[in-house]
């Protein structure tokens, strides 16, 4: 079956349909943490994907803009967090702030790691490529260890939150 849309444009001319077109996928929400010197950093992304069981390699793909994008490029080791439904303030929180830890169940893993207690899942990992991607970069993490429990991801589609029916 083809998908005929009436409605194509050219992503170069046009990059907020661009944007918005991408915003049709819907995503779960991560927080990836890194320790630095600063202390312990986070940041809200939904650029999140498996990539390899074995080797376990999971990406995620900062933006190159972002204020936050030199803690996480060449980090050795980070944590990516799969929030539960009902942490979206988890995510504001990082969105906002990279320090966002003040009032979380977190604590400190292996290498320094921050870990938030009580998501959906947790993928411990040391990094193991980076390739440049336009205005963005593509962090590849091989996983050395993971958490996982019962629950219904926070999702995030056409620039709100939305929710799934368990």
């Amino acid at each position: 079956m083809r998908c005929h849309n009436v409605n194509a444009f050219d992503p170069i001319d046009d990059p907020r349909r661009f944007r918005d077109a991408l915003g049709a996928y819907a995503t779960g929400v991560t927080i990836v943490t890194v320790p630095t010197d600063d202390g312990p950093v986070g940041i809200t992304a939904n650029s999140f994907a498996s990539v390899s069981l074995d080797p376990p390699l999971v990406l995620w793909s900062p933006a190159k803009s972002s204020k936050r994008f030199n803690y996480f490029s060449g980090a050795p080791h980070f944590a990516i967090h799969i929030l539960d439904a009902h942490q979206q303030e988890i995510c504001n929180g990082f969105t906002k702030n990279k320090h966002a830890f003040d009032g979380l169940d977190w604590v400190t893993g292996a290498h320094d790691v921050p870990h938030i207690r009580g998501c959906l899942a947790r993928f411990e990992c040391s990094l193991a490529a980076e390739h440049d991607a336009g205005d963005h970069t593509i962090i590849v993490g091989r996983v050395t260890g993971a958490s996982v429990r019962d629950g219904l991801p926070l999702m995030f589609q056409g620039g709100r939150f939305v929710s799934l029916k368990g």
